[in-house]
């Protein structure tokens, strides 16, 4: 049987030996054949004389690290697909890796090879794989104007809102706005995890100004990374997600990028075979309605407030629902129904 990257080069530019080999042996594993190097300067002198069809990059590195490599290709006109992996948590490094067309990050220590494996081809076969990958870059590749232009950030992010009527895994969703506004107020994305789960989140952007666009923009690029994260360790104990614990993420995240202010936020997660809705709240209200039950969500504490998190967390087994959330920026009204 053939192997899935036969025929196929990998490029690994990483300075840390143990876990080099571990990535060697285990692309060597699924038929690559694998380039080595220790930093920047050893790969671009390797790629004086090969092609590989993906780099697999460190970001911290000696004489040359990874933003400095990826930067010095990009200028050559070099557009070799590039899939960083990197301990860091400066979320300014993994802006400017996705400005310059990184196709992914994964953050270390990397602990679901299955996952990476699904990124890495995702990386080399893009036309296979349904994947928000170039919408994450059109999000960065200009996050410097975006900033200083607070209505083309406001335009994109209106751009981006989801349909109003959608299947996602195997449910069938949709939502309405209860108050409308010229200007963004409740931000909703929704998509899904896999073909039995979906997740959602419902941001009040009034509280900070024009950094709650940014932190919308933001959040839309990154929420699937961090939540498909938390699931490749909860699956391991055949656990649902620790939603609290992601919202954690989003807080340090937040301030890490440097947005300053209040973040209301609500997110969700609901598996179409279990028929478990959970929903975490972070300074939204919120009422949910599943025919037997009715519950009221008290709102907690907004994202940015403080450098903890204070949470209202409910887990419902449902086969329909509706969920009403309010704040500031007004009413929106999300409803699904498991086919």
């Amino acid at each position: 049987m053939t192997q899935p990257l036969t025929g196929k080069q990998i490029l690994i530019v990483e300075d840390e030996p143990v876990f080099r080999s571990l990535l060697d042996s285990w692309l060597l594993s699924l038929g690559a054949t694998t380039l080595l190097a220790g930093d920047g300067v050893d790969a671009l002198e390797l790629m004086t004389t090969s092609k590989p069809d993906l780099m697999i990059c460190d970001l911290a590195m000696p004489r040359m690290n990874g933003l400095m490599l990826i930067e010095s290709l990009r200028n050559q006109g070099d557009q070799t697909p590039v899939l960083v992996i990197s301990a860091t948590e400066n979320m300014a490094d993994i802006a400017k890796a996705l400005r310059l067309g990184v196709q992914d990050v994964v953050l270390k220590p990397v602990k679901d090879f299955n996952r990476l494996k699904e990124t890495i081809f995702a990386c080399i076969y893009p036309n296979m794989f349904n994947s928000r990958v170039e919408e994450e870059e059109r999000l960065f590749q200009d996050w410097d104007a975006l900033v200083g232009n607070p209505q083309a950030a406001a335009n994109l992010l209106q751009e981006l809102q989801p349909p109003v009527q959608q299947v996602l895994s195997g449910c069938r969703v949709n939502y309405r706005q209860l108050v409308s506004a010229e200007n963004p107020g409740l931000v909703l994305d929704i998509a899904p995890i896999s073909s039995q789960d979906l997740a959602f989140y419902c941001l009040d952007v009034t509280r900070a100004g024009n950094n709650g666009v940014l932190a919308a923009l933001l959040l839309r690029a990154l929420f699937n990374g961090l939540l498909q994260e938390q699931l490749s360790h909860q699956r391991q104990r055949q656990r649902l997600p620790e939603m609290g614990a992601l919202l954690k993420q989003v807080n340090q995240l937040l301030r890490q990028a440097n947005l300053p202010g209040q973040f209301p936020l609500l997110v969700g997660y609901y598996h179409s075979d279990l028929k478990n809705l959970i929903l975490v709240s972070a300074g939204l209200n919120a009422s949910l309605n599943t025919g037997d039950h009715h519950i009221q969500i008290s709102n907690g504490v907004p994202l940015g407030t403080l450098g903890n998190t204070y949470l209202n967390q409910l887990s419902q087994r449902c086969d329909s629902w509706q969920c009403q959330v309010w704040g500031a920026g007004g009413r929106l009204r999300l409803m699904l129904s498991a086919e």
